[in-house]
């Protein structure tokens, strides 16, 4: 490849060799992705969608043609990201990993009594099915005590919804139906009236009021409630529809399969004593040792290939979950590892793999693991890209690019070619952070007094009791799936609400929202544009009367292509600046709207005043490591690790004095270069030392060593996980042997 100009890639040009492990370095925003994903992915994905018809290509994600001189020797090239599952409710870990289909088999052919061919153990077909959830597992319901005031009447707004608030069309149904006196509260109605009035559905009625509609036919609340919005999603729902939904419905297990989302006959039908739920509720870990248990001859093939799914599975560390679980409520790592899998298995060889930090949410103890993987696909004749910054991946690769020097604008250009040792041996920022050994805190803080998580037993916690400190940086550390997610983002805020939880989440607001906007410099920033040229704030807003006319302010042309993602192309009109002309012609300081969004944060902040209130907000993003960012970059291009800095600014920004500041980071670290880690420690120093508390969930050597208290959870995951293994300094820990974690830092 050569001359490659994507994004803020400086007409690199390198070879990347085939059937090889590559790993892509350099420190965040300095191009890593560009060159992998944007450019080499991209290419490949769009030279092999150029082979099929015009009708099979029109249903494609499209790419423009890469921005290189010349780019070739390319092949297949499949993407492995870390995209979360879709929100899909029928997608299963079983199903995802294509697992499932394997157990339906196995069911079929040795299941006693049998339920029929393998689609009748799938709870996505009709004929194995739970016929009542439809194969969800779960069933929404009306709660009569929250939709009704029974101390009120008809006429005076009994129904507490607000399309049967009075005065509305259906008010007048229930008020002029004759079933019930409407000026007497419920309370006092006979019961077979007021159920008449929640449950009757077609009922021809008496003697209707004059307003009532002339077919005369009732439909009750509860019935109407549930073809409006349980039975079917509207397309479009008020705020206070969302609002009235939320205070009435509930959600609760199937009665009829208790949660399984099969039919009776599914259900019934057991190998070993075990039904076919039963082997899906297992962890990975117990269910093959559970497959190892069949003996049969005739399957033999079979369980062998269960067993080798399951074991891919534990091998990256998934081993505690189930196949039950759902796909969407997998973090991006998890989903990731769980393709990962699903690729192992494919008979493809000469494919070109292109990984997203892989190693990400991974204890050191899973890490060498997920090479191993990683090495059969590259050992398979497939060739292996992967953008990364943890050590032992980059270690471990055939070779490495090295991109930088700094991120955004500083980086994009190609500091090393070549192998591991050598890059370790480099004056790169990886070879230095390569060869930097692993400090301990010499004089660990002390807290100025505890708060207590009491009885813990939320997922697989075991009634776990640990203080925590409060004044200093606390690392909470141990193997994936052990509960260290469950223990402090889920029970320290619930009895301690003064915890602030900032994670990896998806943000609101999708294509159109920007840094700026998460930030809260948006609205000043239009502000200041107005005053500067006396035009209207709103003519400076992608969403207002600036907007470009063709794409409607977002930039792009999307399109809808119903079954598939959705495929976007820039806009030609505005050139990707999402505003219209006489928006654009507007200037402050001789820069238009577009020029300013356009910046990174020192430098509108430099624009508009370092002391200013705007100022003053976008430094927080280069002091979070997110100064390589465009200020109005959509927010769909970030990662989750930069998303969650993104809020970590937005945050701190907002907070009043640090020693009312309590904060749980959840792996602050996840996209980070080792650079980039000494910077957020710097700023977690800071914080700390003015008072602030920070409790981080981490697997970073680097984090853990920096802390002044360690709580580590394990000793395994899942089933296996749970306690608390080990409470104290880092140092401490390095000198526990019952600890993993430990074991790592010692031998770091």
């Amino acid at each position: 490849m050569e001359g490659a100009r994507t994004n803020n890639l400086r007409e690199v040009s390198v070879r990347v060799p085939k059937h090889r492990l590559t790993v892509f370095t350099g420190v965040s925003g300095s191009g890593k992705s560009s060159l992998a994903f944007d450019t080499i992915a991209a290419e490949a994905e769009r030279l092999v969608t150029g082979t099929y018809p015009a009708f099979v290509r029109n249903r494609l994600p499209q790419h423009p043609p890469a921005d290189v001189d010349r780019i070739d020797g390319l092949i297949f090239t499949t993407i492995v990201d870390q995209r979360r599952f879709t929100g899909n409710a029928r997608s299963t870990v079983g199903t995802a990993s294509d697992i499932a289909p394997l157990l339906r088999l196995l069911f079929s052919r040795l299941g006693k009594p049998g339920a029929g061919f393998s689609p009748a153990y799938s709870f996505n077909d009709p004929s194995g099915m739970c016929p009542r959830c439809e194969g969800l597992g779960v069933v929404d319901d009306i709660d009569l005590d929250r939709l009704l005031d029974r101390s009120r009447s008809l006429r005076d707004g009994a129904v507490r919804f607000p399309t049967f608030a009075p005065g509305t069309y259906r008010w007048k149904r229930l008020v002029h139906s004759g079933l019930v006196d409407p000026d007497v509260p419920l309370r006092r109605l006979p019961a077979t009236e007021v159920d008449t009035l929640l449950h009757a559905e077609g009922l021809p009625l008496d003697n209707p009021g004059s307003d009532y509609p002339k077919h005369g036919l009732f439909d009750g609340v509860v019935p109407r409630l549930r073809d409006s919005y349980l039975r079917k999603t509207p397309s479009r729902l008020t705020a206070e529809e969302r609002e009235g939904l939320a205070g009435v419905v509930t959600r609760g297990v199937c009665p009829d399969c208790a949660g399984t989302r099969l039919a009776e006959a599914a259900r019934d039908s057991l190998i070993d004593g075990r039904s076919i739920a039963d082997w899906s509720a297992l962890p990975i870990g117990d269910l093959r040792d559970v497959v190892a248990a069949v003996r049969d001859p005739s399957v033999a093939p079979l369980t062998r290939a269960i067993r080798e799914r399951l074991d891919a599975l534990a091998s990256v560390g998934l081993g505690y979950l189930s196949l039950s679980r759902e796909s969407r409520t997998l973090s991006g790592g998890e989903a990731q590892r769980v393709k990962i899998v699903r690729h192992l298995g494919s008979a493809l060889s000469d494919v070109c793999y292109v990984f997203d930090e892989p190693s990400t949410g991974l204890h050191p103890h899973d890490v060498h693991r997920l090479l191993e993987l990683l090495a059969k696909l590259r050992d398979a004749h497939n060739t292996i890209l992967v953008v990364e910054h943890h050590p032992a991946v980059i270690t471990a690769a055939d070779h490495v690019i090295d991109l930088g020097p700094a991120g955004g604008e500083g980086g994009g250009r190609v500091q090393f070619e070549g192998g591991p040792g050598a890059l370790a041996a480099s004056n790169t920022a990886t070879g230095q952070s390569l060869r930097t050994p692993l400090y301990f805190r010499e004089k660990p803080r002390a807290a100025r007094e505890t708060v207590t998580i009491s009885g813990a037993r939320s997922h697989n916690l075991q009634d776990v009791t640990v203080d925590v400190p409060l004044g200093v940086l606390t690392v909470v550390s141990g193997v994936a799936g052990s509960g260290k997610s469950s223990l402090i983002t889920g029970e320290l805020p619930r009895q301690h609400p003064d915890f602030a939880v900032v994670d990896q989440a998806p943000l609101r607001g999708g294509i159109r929202s920007t840094p700026a906007t998460v930030l809260g410099v948006a609205e000043p920033v239009r502000d200041a544009f107005g005053k500067a040229t006396g035009k209207h704030p709103s003519w400076f807003s992608a969403n207002g009367r600036g907007a470009c006319p063709v794409c409607k302010g977002k930039g792009v042309i999307i399109t809808d292509l119903a079954f598939l993602d959705d495929v976007q192309t820039g806009c030609d009109a505005c050139g990707g600046t999402r505003f219209n002309p006489e928006a654009l012609a507007a200037r402050l300081n001789d820069r238009s709207i577009a020029d300013v969004l356009a910046m990174n944060p020192a430098d509108a902040a430099t624009l508009f005043g370092e002391s200013s209130a705007i100022g003053r907000r976008l430094r927080w993003l280069d002091r979070v490591g997110l100064g390589y960012l465009t200020i109005g970059q959509s927010l769909d291009t970030l990662s989750g690790g930069e998303r969650q800095r993104l809020l970590l600014a937005r945050h701190l920004a907002d907070a009043g004095p640090s020693d009312e500041l309590r904060l749980v980071l959840d792996e602050p670290t996840a996209g980070l270069h080792g650079s980039d880690v000494d910077r957020l420690l710097a700023l977690c120093d800071e914080l700390v030392d003015g008072g602030a508390t920070l409790v981080l969930i981490e697997h970073d050597q680097q984090v853990i060593a920096h802390a002044d208290h360690v709580i580590d959870i394990g000793p395994g995951a899942g089933s296996e996980g749970g306690t608390v293994v080990f409470e104290g300094t880092p140092s401490a820990l390095a000198d526990d042997s019952s600890s993993l974690t430990g074991r790592y830092l010692r031998n770091r």
